[in-house]
C-alpha cells in the first residue's frame, strides 16, 4: 500500500462511526492532569461535552488549523491522551536506559571512536583511560549502541501513530536532548568525514580552488588537519557544493589548525541544521495527517540521526534541515514571494548537497496544485522555480570564484567502491566474473554501465512520482522520500546516513504500518553494523570479537533486569486511533 493510499484510508476511517467510535472515554485513567508530564499544559479536553463541534462547520473536509505544529484540527475527543501512570513509569525507564547507553557510547568514543590522530585526551588521567584500553572502549561503544537502539524501539511503542495514549511533544523533545547531548560533546564516531570537511575548508580559506586540488597537495601531508584525513581523500578535490565550502572557509579562518575546536564548532552548525528539521517536521507531519510525535520518533530520535548527524556531524543535517524548513515556509507563505524564498532556500540546500535540488520539483507540485492543478499551472511554476534555481546558483558560483568545477566533482564520491551500493556491487561482480572467464579486467567499464543504469532508474522513478503527485495520487512529500531513497539505493555509493534522505520525508508523510515497521528494523540493523571507529581497526582486528562478545553479555544482563518494566518492542494495530489531515496542503 502506497503513502497516498494509506492516508486516504485513514481519511475514510475518520468518517466511519464504526471505526472511529467514542474513544475519548478510554483516553485516560481519570482524566486528571496527573496523566501529563509535570509542567506540561493540557492540549485536549477529555470529555465529549467540552470538545468543540467541528462537524457543524465542515462535515466532510478538514478545516485549516491555526497551529498545525501539534494536533492540527483533529477533534479533541479523538486526540491521543497523555500517557497514564504506568506508561509514564515505562517512559522514564526507557529515557534513562537510552541516556545511560548514550553516556556509555560517549565514554567508548574516547578509545574506539574516530578520534583525531593526536588525541588530546590520551595524557589525561581519568578521561584518557579508554584510549589506553581499546578493547574495553570498543565493548563500551557497542554496548552503548545496543542500548540506544533498544531504547528507541521501546520509545516507538509509546509513540506509534493511532495509539489511545501517546508520548507528548514535550516528552519527545526532552528525550531527544537527553540522548543526543552526551554524543554532542564526545569525540566523533562512525566516520572520519568531519576531518575531511576541516581540511577542504582550510584549502578554500587560503584562496585555493578546492575543486582542483586535494588537501594533501594544497596544505601538505604534514599539516595537522590533513593528518586526520583518510588517504583516499587526501589528494581528491572536494565533492561538496560551493555554498558548503563558502561557509566553511570562514569557519576555517576561525579555528586555524585546531582540530578539536573545529570538530566542536562544526558540530554546533550541524545541530542547528537538525534543529531546523525538528522545527519543520511536526508542522509538515500535521499537514500530511501524521501525528507529529510519531514523525519525530522515526526521524529526530532515530539512532541513525543520533549516531551519524549528532556524533558524526554529517552535512545531511544542513541538507535535510534547510530542505524541510524551505518546504514548510513555502506552504505557509502562499504569496509569490514565499514561493521564491522557498525556491532560493531549496537551491541553497542543493548547493550544499545535490539531493536538495530534487526537492524543488516536489515543492513545485504543491504550488501548482494549490494554484488549480492545471497543466499551465505546472508549467508556470516549473518556469518560475527554474529561474530561481539558475539565478541562485549563478550568484553562488560567481561569489565563490571557483567556476563550475563543483559540477564535475559531484561524481567524486563515486570513486569509492563499496559493496553496500547494489549497482556498484553488480558492477564489481560482473568485472570479477569476466576475469574468472578469462575475458580480462573490465570492472571499471562495468561500473560505468551500472552507474548509468542506476541513474536512469532514479530519473524514471522521479518523473513518474512527480506526475502521480501532480495528479493527487500520492503525497508529494512521500514521493520526495521515495525518490531520494531510490537515488541512495541505486546510486554508485551508499552510506548509512543516506537513509535519512528517505526516512525523514516518509516519516512525516505516511502512516503506513508496514513502512514504519520496516524502517524501524532497517535503521536498527544499519545503526549497529557500522563500527564506531568509522574505519577498519587496523592491526587490532582480533580485539573486535572479544569486544562484541563482552558487549552482548552485558546487554543480555541489562535486558534481563529490564524485563516486565518496559513496553514490548513490536507495536500492534490493536487500539489504534485514525489520523486526520489538519490542512490539505494543495488547497
Amino acid at each position: 500500500m502506497g503513502a497516498g493510499e494509506t492516508n486516504k484510508r485513514h481519511g475514510a476511517e475518520r468518517d466511519d462511526p464504526a471505526r472511529s467510535g467514542a474513544r475519548h472515554e478510554d483516553a485516560g485513567s481519570d482524566g486528571s492532569p496527573g496523566d501529563r508530564e509535570p509542567g506540561e499544559a493540557e492540549t485536549a479536553p477529555r470529555t465529549a461535552e467540552s470538545a468543540p463541534d467541528m462537524t457543524a462547520h465542515a462535515p466532510d473536509t478538514a478545516v485549516p488549523s491555526t497551529d498545525t505544529a501539534y494536533a492540527g484540527d483533529t477533534p479533541a475527543d479523538r486526540q491521543p491522551a497523555p500517557l497514564d501512570a504506568p506508561e509514564r513509569r515505562q517512559l522514564d525507564l526507557v529515557r534513562r536506559f537510552g541516556t545511560t547507553g548514550s553516556l556509555v557510547l560517549a565514554f567508548g568514543a574516547i578509545g574506539a571512536g574516530a578520534a583525531p590522530v593526536d588525541n588530546p585526551l590520551i595524557g589525561v588521567r581519568l578521561l584518557g583511560l579508554p584510549a589506553r584500553i581499546p578493547t574495553v572502549a570498543m565493548a563500551c561503544a557497542w554496548l552503548g549502541m545496543l542500548m540506544v537502539v533498544t531504547a528507541w524501539l521501546w520509545l516507538g511503542k509509546l509513540s506509534w501513530p493511532g495509539r489511545d495514549r501517546m508520548v507528548s511533544r514535550t516528552q519527545m523533545d526532552r528525550t531527544v536532548v537527553m540522548w543526543g547531548l552526551p554524543l554532542a560533546i564526545a569525540p566523533p564516531l562512525f566516520s572520519t568525514d568531519m576531518y575531511t570537511y576541516l581540511a577542504q575548508n582550510a584549502v578554500a580559506s587560503l584562496g585555493i580552488n578546492p575543486y582542483s586540488l586535494g588537501p594533501g597537495t594544497a596544505l601538505g601531508v604534514d599539516h595537522p588537519l590533513v593528518a586526520n584525513v583518510p588517504n583516499i581523500w587526501r589528494d581528491t578535490p572536494s565533492p561538496y557544493g560551493p555554498l558548503f565550502l563558502l561557509f566553511g572557509q570562514h569557519i576555517a579562518r576561525v579555528i586555524g589548525d585546531d582540530v578539536v575546536f573545529g570538530v566542536l564548532l562544526w558540530r554546533v552548525v550541524m545541530i542547528i541544521g537538525l534543529m531546523l528539521a525538528i522545527w519543520a517536521i511536526p508542522r509538515l507531519a500535521a499537514r500530511c495527517g501524521v501525528h507529529p510525535v510519531a514523525a519525530l520518533w522515526l526521524s529526530a530520535a532515530n539512532p541513525i540521526t543520533l549516531f551519524h548527524v549528532v556524533s558524526g556531524a554529517h552535512n545531511e543535517a544542513l541538507l535535510v534541515g534547510i530542505m524541510l524548513a524551505a518546504i514548510e515556509l513555502g506552504l505557509r507563505w502562499r504569496k509569490p514571494l514565499g514561493v521564491i524564498a522557498a525556491g532560493v532556500l531549496l537551491s541553497i540546500g542543493g548547493a550544499i548537497k545535490p539531493p536538495g535540488f530534487v526537492a524543488l520539483g516536489f515543492f513545485g507540485i504543491y504550488v501548482a496544485r494549490r494554484r488549480g492543478g492545471r497543466m499551465r499551472d505546472l508549467v508556470g511554476v516549473a518556469a518560475l522555480l527554474g529561474v530561481v534555481l539558475l539565478v541562485t546558483m549563478t550568484i553562488i558560483t560567481v561569489t565563490s570564484g571557483w567556476g563550475l568545477g563543483w559540477i564535475e566533482t559531484y561524481d567524486v564520491p563515486n570513486r569509492i567502491k563499496t559493496w553496500l551500493a547494489p549497482m556498484t556491487a553488480f558492477g564489481m561482480t560482473g568485472g570479477g566474473l569476466g576475469m574468472l572467464l578469462g575475458l580480462g579486467n573490465h570492472t571499471n567499464s562495468m561500473l560505468v554501465i551500472t552507474k548509468i543504469f542506476g541513474y536512469a532508474i532514479t530519473g524514471g522513478v522521479c518523473l513518474r512520482l512527480l506526475w502521480l503527485s501532480f495528479k493527487g495520487r500520492i503525497e508529494p512529500l512521500a514521493a520526495l522520500g521515495i525518490t531520494l531513497g531510490t537515488l541512495a539505493v541505486f546510486g554508485p555509493v551508499l552510506h548509512p546516513w543516506y537513509l535519512l534522505w528517505m526516512v525523514v520525508p516518509l516519516s512525516l508523510s505516511t502512516n503506513d504500518h508496514r513502512f514504519r515497521l520496516g524502517s524501524a528494523a532497517i535503521c536498527s540493523i544499519v545503526a549497529l553494523v557500522v563500527p564506531p571507529t568509522g574505519a577498519a581497526f587496523l592491526l587490532r582486528a582480533y580485539q573486535i570479537p572479544f569486544a562484541v562478545i563482552a558487549s552482548l553479555i552485558a546487554f543480555g544482563i541489562l535486558l534481563w533486569l529490564m524485563r516486565g518494566k518496559v513496553p514490548p518492542l513490536l507495536p500492534t494495530r490493536k487500539g489504534e486511533l485514525p489520523t486526520r489531515k489538519s490542512e490539505h496542503v494543495t488547497s
